[in-house]
């Protein structure tokens, strides 16, 4: 199996080196410019805006292709998408799983939505639906390792192995905690509405937004989302986001609250692509759809 060392430390030293040096150069001719911003990471895709964000497609064409669970292992198989476009560079991957009972095909929206935005994504089955979260953590590493080293040519040509997120639902969403707990070199992890019996996750050094649910009588976040929130003491970055008078399935169906920061703190840690921060820092304040917004903004 391919070894994953802990990459974090020094891509971000050279995201802050290409952001001082563009911001002194900004300086030098009195400029204030966004394009320090566009210097400093693996930005892909036109200037972010609040429009583009709320679209149900980002500004990607995308393909997908079918990955059977006949030629996989230690996961179920599932679809990837990815950017038909090969003229700005390989993108960064992406793999979601599905929470309890829950086949691939109730987050395929989040899947091609985040596809469009200029990622590789792998929306994966789990070998059985009854698979507990720490078994969906697993499954979850094991196609980000099929998706990096095993997947077409034309999907892995496409693809920055050394870029990988992580995003799940209910137990898919513990698995997502899991899995960032297991392997440090990801980049970013997005538990939704997450379930899982372990509440201190103080060992991820993975930058992790977590979407709870207000009225979530399943995962409620008093349980669930806020004491994982509360725990993640060793995550470079955090964030909370409790969508108003949502329920447990929210991610199952379009929420543009969820794509919206989901995409961002994607892009933000994944592609490293600064013009994302402002959507997430400052924090959104509570809103008809946000009960409730924490992180560690500012990012460092």
């Amino acid at each position: 199996m391919q070894s994953h060392p802990p990459i974090s430390a020094s891509r971000r030293a050279r995201v802050l080196a290409k952001l001082t040096l563009a911001l002194a150069l900004a300086a030098g001719t009195g400029a204030i410019a966004p394009a320090a911003h566009a210097a400093a990471g693996y930005e892909r895709g036109p200037e972010p805006t609040e429009a583009i964000l709320a679209a149900t497609r980002g500004p990607f064409s995308i393909a997908d292709t079918n990955v059977s669970s006949l030629v996989v292992s230690g996961f179920g198989g599932g679809t990837i998408y990815y950017p038909t476009d090969t003229g700005q560079g390989t993108f960064g991957g992406v793999v979601i799983a599905p929470g309890y009972t829950a086949s691939k095909s109730s987050m395929a929206w989040l899947a091609e939505r985040l596809a469009s935005h200029g990622f590789v994504v792998f929306n994966i089955d789990t070998i059985t639906r009854s698979d507990q979260p720490d078994s969906r953590g697993r499954q979850i590493l094991a196609a980000a390792d099929y998706l990096t080293q095993n997947s077409s040519a034309t999907v892995r040509s496409r693809l920055d192995s050394s870029r990988i997120g992580v995003m799940g639902h209910s137990m898919g969403g513990g698995g997502t905690l899991a899995a960032a707990n297991s392997r440090p070199s990801l980049q970013a992890a997005v538990p939704l509405t997450p379930w899982h019996l372990d509440k201190s996750w103080g060992g991820v050094r993975v930058p992790t937004m977590i979407i709870g649910a207000e009225n979530d009588s399943i995962a409620p976040v008093g349980s669930h989302s806020e004491p994982f929130y509360n725990s993640l003491s060793g995550a470079p970055e955090k964030a909370y986001l409790e969508l108003n008078g949502a329920s447990h399935f929210a991610p199952n169906s379009d929420n543009d609250t969820i794509a919206k920061y989901a995409v961002s703190w994607i892009k933000r840690f994944v592609d490293d692509d600064l013009r994302y921060d402002r959507f997430l820092c400052p924090p959104p304040g509570r809103s008809t759809t946000i009960e409730e917004y924490r992180s560690s903004c500012p990012h460092s």
